[in-house]
C-alpha cells in the first residue's frame, strides 16, 4: 500500500487527448439542440409539492398548465392524462422558473403569454408547447426578482396586453391583518401601476399609476362585449375604466370593505351577459367578548360599478364546532388579524363567521355555480373546509372539498347535516393518503383554484392536484396512476415537484432501486403488474408519509441511503431537515418499520429547518461495522444550505466515521483543511481501506482539492491534481478499468478551472476529458465502460458565455464523441444525480433538483 501512495502523489501530467475541441467550442458559443433519440420520461411521483398556480385554456378543455414552486412549469394537452415540461430543455434552465400567470387569446387558441417571477414575458404560438422570451420589464436584469402579478389579453385585439404590478399572490409572505389591510410589500416586487402595450409588446406605457404608489394588482378583467370596459381588483379596492385603461374610477359601491381578495367573471357569448364575482378580504372586528365578521362574496352586473351581496349562508356557527384543531386555528388567526391573544380577549365563539377566502371561480357554462377556497397552512385563515361552492348563485353554500380526520370521522355531523352540508371525506390522494387521512385539514395548504371551459374544477390539497368532474361532489388526484388498486405503487404522470436527491441503483436486490427525496421520504422501484406501458417506472414509498401516524412521523427529507452489504433488507438513511433530522435511521425489514439508532446533529433552530447537509453514506463491504458519510459545509446542488456552524449544538462538518455499525459517530478530519467543504467521499472499489474526499468551492475563497486516506479515514493527505482545478465536486472510479474521473469547477469560476479530468494510473497523471467550467458529476456504466454520463449545472449569470448549454452529456465511445441529452427535462441547470443502469446499458437515470426522477432509453 505504501508504494501505491507514493505513486499517487507524483506531480500529475496534463494532456487533452481525444477531446473533440470543435464540439466544446460550439457548446460555449451557441445553443445546441439535444439528441432527439434520447428522451427523458419523468416517473414521479406526481406533484409532491405545492402548486402555486393552475391555468385552464379558455377554449380548449384538453389544455391546462400548472406552476409548482420548485422552479418547474408543466403543460398537458390530453386533458391531464400526462404532463410535460414547458421549459426549454436546451436553455439555460432559468426560463419559466416560477410562473405568476398564463393567459391565452380567446380569438386565437394557439397564442398565449406567460409572466414569470422576474418580470419576464414569454409568448407561445403553438398552444403552450413552446415559449419564447419576448420582453423583460425594466430592472429585471438587475435583480433575481422583479415580481409582477397578472396579465390580460384584449378580447378582440391580440396585440393589446396588460400586466399588473405587485406581489398580490405571494401567499406565504403577503398576509393581511388589521395592521396591514392592504397587504405587506415585498422587496422583490414593483408596485403602483398597470403596464399596457398596444403593439404586441414593442412599446409599453403605464396606466392606473395615479391610484396609489403601493398599488398591488390582483386581477385584470375586460368585458368581452364592450372591450373598453375594464376592471382591476387591487389591494386598494376595485377600479373601473370605460376607455381601455386611460382613466380609472373607484367601484366600491356595495362592498363592505372594498378589499378584494380575488375577482372572476362570467360571460355568455350568445346573450352578451357579463357578470363579475368578487370575494372580499374578511375583516374581523371586536364585539364584546367575541368578534363580528365583515366580508363575503359579491357580484356585479355593471362592470364593477356596483355590487350585490351573495354571501348567503356562508357563515359557520363556531359554537357547534367541537374539533380542537379547528378551534385552535380559529383563535390563532383571529388573534393574528387583530394583533391580540384572541383566546384571552375574545373567548366567546361567534355564531356566524367565515374564513379569509382568497380565490374564486365561476363555472363558464353556469353562472350560479361558484367556488371558493382558502389556505389554512400558508395564509392566516381557518376551517372547516378546503373548498366551498354554491349552485344557486350564492343563496346557499356548502363545503364541497372535505379531507382529513375531521371529515373522515364525521365530527359535528349533526350540525353539518342540519346546515344542509354533505358530510364525510371526499378527496382522493395517492401516496400521501395515509398521512392526510390522519391529519387535520389545517395542515393541508391549498394554494390554487381553477375551472376549465366545461366546468371541471381543480384544487391542490396535500401537495397533490385534485380534479372534480361532478361539480364538487368528489375529487380525484390527477398526478399519479396506481398500478392496481391497493398496490401503493405509483406511476407519475410527469408533473413532479419533488426535490429529487441521491439514487442508489445497486441495492442487493434485482430491479430494486432506492430513491431519496426532499419532503417525501425514501422510495423503491416497484413491479408494474398489468400496467400497460412496460417502459414506465412504478415507485413505492417505504419511508415518509406512508409512516405518518399517531404523532410518530416518518422521515421526510432523505439526503443519502446505504444498504448493508450482507443483508439487503437492512437499509440506513440520513435526514437533514424536518422529522428525524440529524439522525441515522435504520430498517431491518426492507422499509416496513424504521428506528433511529444514533443522533449525529442537533441545532438551536426550528425542528423543521435544516442542520448539516449529509451525503455519501458508505458501508465497508469487508467490515460492515465501519460506516462513513460527509457533512457538507457549503452546499452547491442541494435544496437549501447547511446551517452556520454556530447553529449546531451537536455535530460539525467534514468526514464522519462509525466503527460500531452506526450507533456512534466521530469526525475524522485529520489532515483536511479546517474550513474545507467535503462534498463527497468515495471508497476505493478494490480496497476499502482507501477513501477519497472531494472538497468543493462555493465562492472561490474556500480551501479545496482531492484528498486521500489509506487508513480508513483516520488521516488524510492532499493529492496532486492539475493546478488549474478549483473545486473538486465528485470523483468516480470505474470498477472494471479502475479509471478515475474527477468533476470540478464552481459557479463563479473561470472556464479553465472546471471540467472532467481522467486518470488511468491511480492519480499519477490526469488528462482533460470533458471541457466545461463547472461539472457536478461523472458516471461510468457498470455494464459498459464506454458509456459515460456527465452533468453540467449553470454558472452565475455573468459567466453564462463560458458554457451556454447546461445539462446532461453522453458518450458511447469513452469520450471520443459527445451528445447533449436534455430532451424532456425542465431543469437542465440542476440535475443533481445521473447514473447509467447497473445491468442494462441502454437505460439511464437522473434526479432533478425540483422535479423528481427520470428514465431514458438509449437507442441502439
Amino acid at each position: 500500500m505504501k508504494k501505491i501512495v507514493c505513486f499517487i502523489f507524483l506531480i500529475p501530467f496534463l494532456s487533452m487527448a481525444q477531446i473533440d475541441k470543435k464540439y466544446f467550442e460550439k457548446l460555449k458559443e451557441e445553443k445546441v439542440i439535444s439528441d432527439p433519440s434520447v428522451e427523458w420520461k419523468n416517473f414521479g411521483p406526481g406533484m409532491s409539492g405545492y402548486n402555486e398556480e393552475f391555468w385552464c385554456h379558455p377554449t380548449d378543455k384538453n389544455v391546462m398548465f400548472m406552476g409548482p414552486d420548485m422552479h418547474v412549469t408543466y403543460g398537458s394537452w390530453d386533458n391531464g392524462k400526462s404532463w410535460q415540461t414547458i421549459k426549454d430543455s436546451d436553455g439555460t434552465g432559468d426560463d419559466l422558473e416560477r410562473v405568476h400567470d398564463i393567459a391565452f387569446s380567446t380569438k386565437n387558441p394557439d397564442f398565449g403569454l406567460a409572466l414569470e417571477r422576474r418580470g419576464k414575458l414569454f409568448e407561445t404560438k403553438d398552444r403552450g408547447r413552446t415559449w419564447k422570451l419576448i420582453y423583460t420589464i425594466p430592472d429585471a436584469e438587475k435583480s433575481s426578482y422583479n415580481a409582477h402579478t397578472k396579465i390580460a389579453i384584449h378580447p378582440t385585439n391580440d396585440a393589446i396586453w396588460f400586466i399588473g404590478a405587485g406581489d398580490f399572490w405571494n401567499i406565504k409572505d403577503n398576509h393581511r391583518s388589521l395592521k396591514d389591510l392592504h397587504g405587506k410589500y415585498q422587496a422583490r416586487a414593483k408596485y403602483g401601476y398597470v403596464l399596457r402595450t398596444k403593439n404586441g409588446g414593442k412599446s409599453w406605457d403605464k396606466i392606473a399609476n395615479n391610484i396609489n404608489e403601493k398599488l398591488d394588482v390582483a386581477r385584470i378583467i375586460i368585458n368581452p362585449s364592450r372591450a373598453d370596459e375594464m376592471v382591476i381588483a387591487t389591494n386598494f379596492g376595485i377600479y373601473t375604466s370605460n376607455n381601455g385603461g386611460d382613466l380609472w374610477q373607484a367601484g366600491s359601491k356595495g362592498l363592505p370593505n372594498n378589499l378584494p381578495r380575488d375577482l372572476t367573471s362570467y360571460y355568455n357569448p350568445k346573450t352578451k351577459e357579463f357578470i363579475l364575482y368578487l370575494v372580499e378580504q374578511t375583516v374581523y372586528e371586536p364585539n364584546g367578548k367575541s368578534i363580528s365578521t365583515k366580508g363575503g362574496v359579491y357580484k356585479s352586473k355593471d362592470s364593477g360599478k356596483s355590487w350585490e351581496n351573495i354571501t348567503g349562508n356562508l357563515g359557520v356557527n363556531f359554537n357547534k364546532i367541537t374539533y380542537g384543531a379547528h378551534l385552535n386555528n380559529y383563535f390563532k388567526n383571529i388573534g393574528f388579524f387583530l394583533g391580540v391573544n384572541a383566546k384571552n380577549v375574545y373567548p366567546e365563539l361567534p355564531e356566524n363567521t367565515y374564513s379569509a377566502f382568497n380565490r374564486i371561480v365561476v363555472n363558464p357554462i353556469n353562472k350560479d355555480e361558484i367556488y371558493l377556497v382558502e389556505n389554512q397552512r400558508h395564509d392566516k385563515t381557518f376551517g372547516p373546509g378546503d373548498a366551498w361552492k354554491t349552485v344557486d348563485g350564492g343563496k346557499t353554500w356548502v363545503i364541497c372539498a372535505r379531507a382529513g380526520q375531521y371529515w373522515l370521522t364525521n365530527k359535528d355531523k349533526k350540525y353539518w347535516e342540519d346546515k344542509g352540508n354533505p358530510t364525510g371525506a371526499n378527496v382522493a390522494f395517492s401516496h400521501v393518503a395515509r398521512s392526510y387521512e390522519e391529519q387535520s385539514e389545517t395542515a393541508f395548504g391549498n394554494r390554487l383554484l381553477a375551472i376549465n371551459s366545461v366546468g371541471d374544477v381543480f384544487i391542490g390539497i396535500g401537495q397533490q392536484t385534485q380534479r372534480s368532474t361532478d361539480h364538487g361532489k368528489s375529487w380525484q388526484q390527477i398526478d399519479d396512476y396506481e398500478t392496481k388498486p391497493g398496490s401503493n405503487a405509483w406511476v407519475g404522470r410527469g408533473d413532479s415537484d419533488l426535490p429529487g436527491r441521491f439514487m442508489l441503483l445497486e441495492t442487493g436486490k434485482k430491479d430494486r432501486y432506492l430513491l431519496c427525496s426532499g419532503e417525501h421520504g425514501l422510495w423503491e422501484t416497484a413491479d408494474l403488474g398489468d400496467y400497460p406501458d412496460k417502459d414506465a417506472v412504478a415507485v413505492r414509498q417505504i419511508e415518509g408519509q406512508v409512516h405518518d401516524h399517531s404523532g410518530n412521523d416518518g422521515a421526510h427529507s432523505i439526503s443519502t441511503v446505504a444498504v448493508h452489504p450482507n443483508n439487503p433488507d437492512i437499509i440506513y438513511i440520513l435526514s437533514w431537515r424536518q422529522e428525524h433530522r440529524g439522525k441515522l435511521r435504520r430498517t431491518m425489514n426492507g422499509g416496513k418499520t424504521w428506528e433511529n439508532i444514533s443522533t449525529i446533529f442537533e441545532g438551536k433552530n426550528n425542528s423543521y429547518e435544516g442542520l448539516a447537509m449529509t451525503y455519501s453514506l458508505t458501508i465497508d463491504p469487508k467490515d460492515p461495522n465501519n460506516m462513513y458519510f460527509c457533512s457538507i459545509r457549503r452546499t452547491i446542488s442541494e435544496v437549501g444550505s447547511s446551517v452556520n456552524e454556530k447553529v449546531l449544538t451537536k455535530g460539525g462538518f467534514g468526514v464522519y466515521k462509525s466503527t460500531d455499525a452506526g450507533y456512534t459517530w466521530e469526525l475524522h478530519n485529520n489532515g483536511l483543511p479546517e474550513k474545507g467543504s467535503v462534498r463527497r467521499i468515495i471508497m476505493d472499489p478494490k480496497n476499502s481501506n482507501v477513501l477519497y474526499a472531494c472538497l468543493n468551492k462555493f465562492s472561490g475563497n474556500e480551501p479545496d482539492g482531492l484528498y486521500i486516506s489509506t487508513d480508513k479515514a483516520d488521516s488524510w493527505k492532499k493529492m496532486n491534481i492539475p493546478s488549474e482545478i478549483q473545486g473538486v465536486n465528485n470523483l468516480f472510479i470505474d470498477r472494471k478499468a479502475n479509471d478515475m474521473f474527477l468533476s470540478a469547477g464552481y459557479r463563479n469560476g473561470d472556464a479553465e478551472t472546471g471540467g472532467v479530468w481522467k486518470s488511468t494510473d491511480n492519480g499519477k497523471k490526469w488528462t482533460k476529458f470533458f471541457i466545461a467550467p463547472y461539472v457536478w458529476q461523472t458516471e461510468v456504466s457498470p455494464a459498459n465502460s464506454n458509456i459515460i454520463l456527465v452533468t453540467v449545472p449553470a454558472q452565475v449569470g455573468n459567466r453564462e458565455s463560458q458554457f451556454r448549454n447546461p445539462g446532461i452529456y453522453l458518450t458511447k465511445d469513452a469520450g471520443k464523441s459527445w451528445s447533449k441529452i436534455n430532451k424532456g427535462i425542465g431543469q437542465p441547470d440542476k440535475m443533481v444525480d445521473v447514473k447509467p443502469d447497473p445491468t442494462n446499458e441502454n437505460i439511464i437515470w437522473s434526479a432533478a433538483w425540483g422535479s423528481g426522477w427520470f428514465k431514458a432509453m438509449l437507442k441502439k
